[in-house]
């Protein structure tokens, strides 16, 4: 399986212009920045977390509190990915007990991922209110989980994916749609899907002529 990336959905200048809008949009909502911690979920989560920072502090002037969480080890399906998971930071110096929390990710998906982030935030304390902003929501929920702030929505299929690329992170910067489709086989292996070995030998033996024979379109031929 491979990924072929389709178009660009956000190119640079798109994505600074969301942030912008989002940044005033959390504002808004909140009338001001005084209560606010904005956490942004690893991976590219965190980086957009501390640009809507910066965004904020160019209108409002105060610098709002930024953190960052992990959440492998909340993830409901950490037995399957990996024996020994590799862990990121979880920095949140700040008390979240009776704060508004700014959830902020990349991608919304699923929501399993926005589900174990709201568990260990629950974990740092009991904040007053959660919200999520993400970049872009692709659709395809299975969990009952919804952004206040979305700063595109992508509708995709499931065989789709939509990738975040980021300065920080990746040396580039755009929003690319994609799609999952499988790598080209040889006729061999096509013929051999879902047989057994010995079949797959009878196949390959088919296939190729001895070196010494001719192939004909009836078969090979002694020279």
């Amino acid at each position: 399986m491979k990924i072929q990336r389709k178009s660009v959905v956000m190119d640079a200048l798109q994505i600074h212009r969301t942030i912008m809008r989002i940044a005033h949009e959390i504002v808004e909502r909140n009338k001001g920045v005084e209560n606010l911690i904005l956490v942004g979920i690893q991976k590219r989560g965190v980086p957009l977390a501390e640009r809507l920072v910066v965004a904020i502090e160019q209108f409002e002037g105060v610098r709002v509190p930024v953190g960052a969480i992990d959440i492998t080890l909340y993830r409901d399906d950490l037995q399957m990915i990996s024996q020994v998971p590799i862990v990121g930071e979880t920095a949140i110096k700040n008390d979240i007990t009776g704060r508004v929390i700014v959830l902020v990710d990349d991608v919304l998906f699923t929501g399993r991922t926005v589900r174990a982030a709201l568990d260990e935030l629950i974990d740092f304390g009991r904040p007053s209110a959660i919200q999520l902003a993400v970049l872009v929501d692709r659709g395809h929920r299975e969990f009952p989980i919804r952004a206040d702030f979305v700063g595109k929505n992508v509708p995709t299929s499931p065989n789709e994916t939509v990738e975040v690329l980021l300065t920080e992170i990746d040396g580039e910067e755009q929003v690319v749609l994609g799609e999952v489709v499988e790598e080209e086989q040889t006729p061999i292996e096509r013929k051999g899907v879902d047989m057994p070995a010995k079949a797959k030998k009878k196949v390959a033996k088919k296939t190729a002529c001895a070196p010494k024979a001719k192939k004909t379109k009836k078969g090979c031929k002694k020279k």
